[in-house]
């Protein structure tokens, strides 16, 4: 348990609300109970209490609960005063707990505290922040499996059998006249192997849950007047992008996200691609080119009355190299032909009509192919960028391991690295540097 100063904050969000809780953590609550509370409180029930002021007049009516160290959120003894959500009556409260010695907590504190204290790893203290952020049912569900351990539990079992393998190649070293047959004997390899095969289907299944979290950027481009914002509005369902048949009425980003199987997609309507000397509709163009630069997928809209022309091949040739890219042929209706899914070498082309709806199911099929989705999320758990990041370090390592052959020094190395590289995710080996970022993303009183 850690030895810190006491903190306080207002755990609930920001406005009129029916309830608002006050979080009080620290070593030193016994002064701030009897203050505010006038008595005692017996460990984890509700009690019904008046919240006194200094002077002893009423703050306000609340529930007070005490949990006593270590079993608490944060591992230390822990307050919540629980009363009316007004703004101004939360602001009294915490006031006062402040005047009795506790300081105001930073963002993310108390959760840093319970990761401090053990009572979370780095990963579960990463959910947190993900439930409260979830954007679709599924992301929240996925968070609250990383939040009871489920991502945490593949972390260690991974990190046991690099050990146990470490463990093996390192004791060669004490013997070096037999180190290779000793090797052999144990199987290092089809260990290595085993481990190497873990890692990878746990690397899949967090790529898969990074898509949960962080969403996925998606830009609808294409030459003016070919139906991108009435395609935003389809996929929307609602009128957010003005539509006429003047080309160019879109001069700026339109940005909205829709809800794809699970996965935020957020979806930006841009400016048309053509040449110019509207000032204005320039700035528009460039824009919509820089949003291209930062997208996940690209969606290039096509006439299906007219294929594919000189200026489409244009844009086609200015997109990034190696941006996954969905051919949408808008129009069918016009055009005289019916929806599908063409999947190809380069890129997959649907065709559809904005104006209908008539293939859009389909479109929304191909953009989850493109982004390498292959599960309906079922027992996915949360993952960031950098436990994915983390993963990918380990699994150079264990892949680099496999290459020493008869040198253990080196094999030996290799899977310490990956160990390293494992123990980042859980916050066996983290920076204080990492902690601050990670913290610093909280809310106030989380």
């Amino acid at each position: 348990m850690t030895d810190k100063d006491t903190i306080a904050a207002i755990a609930t969000a920001a406005g009129r609300s029916a309830i608002g809780v006050v979080r009080v953590s620290g070593p030193r609550l016994t002064r701030i109970i009897n203050a505010i509370i006038g008595r005692p409180l017996a460990p984890r029930q509700a009690v019904l209490a008046d919240f006194l002021d200094a002077r002893g007049e009423i703050i306000d009516q609340g529930l007070a609960l005490f949990f006593p160290a270590p079993h608490s959120y944060t591992g230390e003894d822990v307050l919540e005063l629980q009363g009316h959500g007004g703004p101004v009556v939360l602001r009294e409260l915490l006031k006062r707990c402040l005047e009795l010695g506790a300081r105001a907590a930073r963002p993310g504190e108390f959760t840093e505290r319970a990761f401090l204290n053990d009572k979370l790893d780095l990963a579960q203290a990463e959910s947190v922040a993900d439930l409260i952020d979830a954007a679709t049912a599924e992301a929240a569900k996925s968070a609250l499996r990383s939040l009871q351990g489920a991502f945490s539990q593949q972390i260690e079992a991974l990190m046991r059998a690099v050990i146990e393998l470490r463990a093996l190649v390192e004791a060669t070293l004490d013997f070096p006249d037999e180190e290779i047959d000793f090797l052999k004997q144990a199987d290092a390899e089809g260990k290595l192997a085993s481990a190497r095969a873990r890692l990878q289907e746990v690397l899949s299944a967090s790529q898969q849950g990074s898509l949960l979290r962080e969403g996925i950027h998606v830009v609808l481009a294409g030459q003016p007047n070919v139906g991108k914002s009435s395609l935003l509005n389809r996929l929307a369902g609602e009128e957010l992008a003005i539509v006429t048949e003047i080309p160019g009425t879109t001069r700026d980003a339109i940005r909205q996200s829709i809800n794809l199987e699970g996965i935020p997609a957020h979806m930006i309507d841009t400016a048309g691609l053509r040449e110019s000397n509207d000032p204005v509709e320039k700035i528009g163009i460039a824009r919509t080119w820089a949003a291209i630069g930062k997208a996940d997928l690209v969606l290039l809209l096509l006439d299906a009355t007219q294929g594919e022309s000189k200026a489409d091949q244009a844009i086609l040739a200015q997109l990034p190299e190696g941006l996954p890219r969905i051919t949408v042929m808008n129009k069918i209706d016009i055009a005289g032909r019916g929806p599908a899914l063409e999947p190809g070498s380069g890129a997959i082309r649907v065709w559809l009509s904005a104006k209908t709806g008539a293939g859009v199911v389909e479109l929304r099929e191909a953009i989850l192919q493109a982004v390498g989705w292959r599960t309906n999320g079922e027992g996915l758990f949360m993952a960031r960028e950098r436990h994915v990041e983390a993963l990918e370090r380990a699994a150079t390592h264990l892949e680099r391991a496999g290459r020493q052959g008869g040198e253990p020094e080196l094999f030996a190395e290799e899977l310490r690295l990956a160990q390293e590289a494992l123990g980042a995710i859980t916050g066996e080996y983290t920076s204080d540097d990492l902690l601050g970022e990670i913290f610093s993303r909280f809310c106030i009183g989380k």
